[in-house]
């Protein structure tokens, strides 16, 4: 039995049965690491194996033994943190982040932390400080960014999930053109706590797994009201595991059409057409609608992030410019300049792209559309970070409004590369976007496709 092809809830229902040890699950996934890490390079630190706790004393530990690879932007005690950048290369922090003592807490093993885009500032994951990730469909491609290493890992059976972060499309990127599960709940549902900020108001922490019923259940780990992070928001307990195989007859779906959606590659929007075509066959009813007014929700995405990035490294910028990659360099140097005015100006298009959404989900029950206008592009060449920065289009306008979003693979270009589809609802409804996911998943097998590598 291969168990690094296997997802969490596989492999949790194996244990269950009495089929494989707990032991095993780690085991195997550090086989791989010794196997795919040099090549792919998605750990910046791998973490040994530790004593697990007795059986006896596991009751409740929906985790348990669960290798788990978190990405090193969050703080993780006594081990370090480095979020990808030379300024943190010594960092050993005191404590955990919330979240991380969370899947701890439900009995996860931390496998190790993985490679980032620097500061989580680029989708490319071409990280000058320690090394370029690599896409385990072709090598030669990105793997998508910034939590590039997590969704390697979890794509090759280097560990069960992986947390990652997403400020503007930052989980589901790397999830889409690795073909494997990427969840960003809404803003607020999981603490910030103990993660070194991109942007204050931009940012989301998320998992990235194998299967949708994998999400569901890292969310019911790490969602909930943290007193002590102020982006945090108190709401009733989600419960998302449980209504995943409820009917999608008669749901509405939205299907986003138009000039913003068009530029993306056909192969993408093929995919992505087909796709819907599948979840009709599940019974819902999908209306065609116009997404061209997310366009301007992408813009104010990047200024923000930009600014909010000058903000937080304000210092590091003026002490030490030049530990900074230079593609970084620049976009913080990009974010310093914009202007206060400017400022508010993309602050008022998050208002108003957030209300039209809030109008259009109180409609439908979801919005579909690609997750990336484009598959993996090169890692290197001409026009490659050209190409990279198409990578946000479609994922941005969600970390403005804050809603929940899901990607799922859809599909394979001619090439063998995946595509992505991703699926949004209102505020709070991630039990929605989990349960057309997995109907979707379902009713098809593109998750099933195993990287070649």
């Amino acid at each position: 039995m291969n168990l690094a092809s296997l997802s969490l809830t596989d492999q949790r229902n194996l244990v269950k049965s009495g089929e494989i040890d707990v032991s095993d699950l780690a085991s195997a996934c550090y086989r791989q690491i010794e196997r795919l890490n040099p090549t792919l390079n998605a750990f910046i630190t791998v973490i040994p194996p530790e004593p697990l706790f007795s059986e006896s004393g596991t009751q409740g530990m929906s985790l348990y033994g669960i290798p788990i690879a978190v990405k090193d932007l969050y703080d993780t005690k006594g081990v370090r943190t480095t979020a990808g950048a030379r300024f943190f290369a010594d960092n050993i922090p005191q404590e955990d982040a919330f979240v991380v003592q969370k899947i701890k807490k439900a009995g996860a093993q931390i496998i190790g932390k993985t490679n980032t885009h620097e500061i989580a500032l680029g989708v490319t994951n071409n990280n000058p400080h320690y090394g370029a990730c690599k896409n385990p469909w072709d090598i030669t491609r990105t793997p998508g960014g910034s939590s590039g290493g997590s969704a390697v890992a979890v794509a090759t059976g280097m560990a069960l999930a992986a947390l990652g972060t997403d400020t503007g499309g930052s989980i589901r990127i790397p999830a889409a053109l690795c073909g494997v599960v990427g969840l960003k709940p809404t803003y607020g549902r999981v603490s910030l706590r103990g993660i070194l900020p991109l942007s204050w108001n931009l940012d989301h922490a998320g998992p990235i797994t194998r299967k949708v019923e994998d999400a569901a259940l890292m969310l019911q780990v790490i969602g909930g009201y943290d007193e002590l992070d102020p982006t945090s928001v108190k709401t009733l307990p989600g419960d998302y595991s449980s209504h995943l195989k409820d009917s999608m007859k008669e749901r509405k779906v939205a299907f986003a059409v138009g000039d913003f959606i068009e530029v993306a590659d056909q192969e993408v929007l093929d995919a992505v057409r087909m796709a819907a075509q599948v979840l009709v066959e599940e019974g819902v009813l999908i209306t065609e609608v116009n997404a061209d007014f997310l366009k301007e929700g992408a813009l104010a995405n990047g200024l923000m992030t930009q600014a909010d990035g000058a903000a937080f490294h304000r210092e590091r910028m003026k002490e030490h410019p030049d530990w900074f990659g230079a593609d970084v360099r620049q976009r913080l140097e990009t974010g310093a300049a914009f202007t206060s005015s400017e400022y508010a100006l993309a602050r008022r298009t998050q208002a108003e792209v957030r209300r039209r959404c809030e109008v259009l989900l109180n409609i439908y029950d979801v919005l579909i559309l690609p997750t990336t206008p484009i598959a993996a592009p090169v890692l290197e060449g001409e026009n490659a970070v050209e190409r990279a920065r198409q990578l946000t289009r479609f994922t941005a306008p969600f970390n403005l409004t804050g809603l929940p979003a899901l990607t799922i693979p859809c599909g394979f270009t001619k090439d063998g590369l995946p595509i992505g589809l991703q699926i949004v609802s209102r505020a709070w409804n991630e039990a929605g976007v989990l349960r057309t996911g997995y109907a979707f998943q379902e009713a098809t097998d593109w998750h099933t496709r195993k990287c070649v590598i």
